[in-house]
């Protein structure tokens, strides 16, 4: 086992590996910008290291700075969280050079499964369902048409390399989907320096369903069952659920043997996620693979009993799985609610700034993954997210009721935040009933 971990991340996430390694017996180094530095968590940390200023690409996004303090501080490994370069496989092979471990699958497996294009072919392989489509890049509008008439509109368009919602764009006609696929181009060169674009058959009314998995060093691939992401705003996930509400056994268990069967032909190791789109028949395809831990991460640990972020740990560290796919449970329903300081009456315009007051939900069920306090400043520099609350009951409806209730009695002052949206969302008949879809939110609840 590890001694000594850096975390390279910020937040709950930063705080949520603290506290795994505190029950493993391992020491941690967190790094952080100016604008984290009085993050409450660095002082719960072993030792705290600024590695730059408050933008990202002087701090979180530096290499160099990262492996410097891991040098430093001689930790054994590094824990890149999720966002900033979790996903990056450069990141992962300058670490492993370094002879410092990094915590997440392969860089080959990176590589495999980070590239949209490759990804598919790699689904192909292990019998995953795939989205009709291009069979890879598309580069030119000339061929973007002729790939649109065949499998007929409405198709959406995707950056390679993409990831957010960045660099994706529908298209109902020739003419949108000329000025889409010059728009998503230029979006994906901005955000990923990758201009490469590929064009799926667009799935109207899907629902975005996930499987977690894990898989370690001597061949051992589980899943974890699956989260129901389709609650979004932009792309951008605002409620996950598991188990999904309107899944039957015989799609639940097809789905989840799908992703260990990917992840198997990858090659890949420790925690992912394998993303996929299910319509109203039931039928599923993959969208992509998450090669980190995910934000809604919580949910799965809710059902299953099962601490990820110790099994990442485990897993790079060289151990097996202490469990088999049948030792996994399911139990009752987990509920996650983003919490962003963003106000949703403006088009969700971000809300930073000192936090005035502060009172925080608790009761039966009720888990707060957050590194915020009375008093702390959140800073406009990062993602908006300022934690997650999660709910765990033994029902769905149950499990909405606590969260409700929770909800409730979740007071920030005078930051605005999303937590009004979410009472909204959990009222809402169709959440209820489970008959919603990725465009819900923004086609009926925020419809102008």
């Amino acid at each position: 086992m590890f001694s000594k971990i850096l975390i390279a991340n910020r937040g709950e996430i930063a705080l949520r590996i603290i506290r795994a390694c505190r029950e493993l017996g391992i020491q941690t180094v967190v790094v952080h910008s100016t604008a984290d530095a009085d993050a409450a968590y660095l002082k719960m940390a072993d030792q705290a290291i600024c590695i730059g200023g408050a933008p990202s690409v002087e701090s979180y996004l530096k290499i160099d700075r990262i492996i410097a303090a891991a040098e430093i501080s001689d930790v054994d490994a590094i824990h890149p969280g999720y966002g900033f370069l979790s996903e990056k496989s450069h990141f992962a092979e300058v670490c492993r050079a370094c002879k410092i471990e990094f915590i997440g699958p392969s860089v080959a497996a990176m590589k495999a499964v980070g590239d949209k294009v490759a990804c598919k072919n790699l689904a192909k392989k292990a019998k995953v369902p795939t989205i009709p489509g291009s069979e890879g890049a598309v580069e030119d509008e000339k061929e973007a048409l002729k790939i649109a008439r065949e499998i007929g509109y409405p198709v959406i368009i995707k950056a390679s390399a993409g990831g957010g919602g960045r660099g994706m764009r529908q298209a109902h006609n020739d003419v949108s989907l000329q000025a889409g696929f010059r728009a998503a181009q230029a979006e994906a060169e901005a955000a990923f320096k990758d201009s490469t674009v590929y064009i799926e058959k667009y799935v109207e009314f899907g629902r975005h369903v996930e499987v977690q998995v894990l898989a370690d060093n001597h061949g051992n691939a589980v899943h974890l069952w699956e989260r129901d992401c389709s609650m979004q705003r932009r792309h951008q996930k605002l409620v996950e659920e598991s188990p999904c509400p309107v899944l039957d056994p015989k799609t639940r268990k097809a789905l989840c043997e799908s992703a260990v069967r990917l992840v198997k032909e990858a090659g890949y190791t420790n925690a992912g996620t394998v993303e996929f789109l299910v319509d109203k028949e039931q039928n599923f395809y993959i969208l992509e693979v998450n090669a980190r831990i995910q934000v809604e991460h919580p949910v799965t640990e809710m059902v299953t009993g099962i601490d990820l972020i110790k099994q990442q740990i485990m897993i790079a560290a060289g151990e097996k799985l202490p469990f088999k796919q049948d030792q996994i449970p399911q139990n009752g329903c987990a509920i996650e609610c983003r919490i962003n300081a963003e106000d949703p009456t403006k088009n969700f315009v971000p809300s930073p700034g000192k936090i005035q007051e502060l009172r925080l939900p608790g009761g039966p069920g009720v888990r707060l993954d957050t590194h915020v306090y009375a008093g702390y400043t959140i800073p406009p520099n990062y993602d908006s997210m300022i934690g997650k609350l999660i709910v765990h009951r033994p029902t769905r409806l149950e499990a909405i009721a606590t969260m409700k209730r929770a909800l409730s009695e979740f007071h920030i002052s005078p930051i605005k935040t999303t937590i009004p949206l979410h009472l909204q969302i959990l009222d809402n008949p169709n959440f209820l009933s489970g008959d919603v879809d990725t465009g819900f939110i923004e086609r009926v609840m925020l419809a102008k």
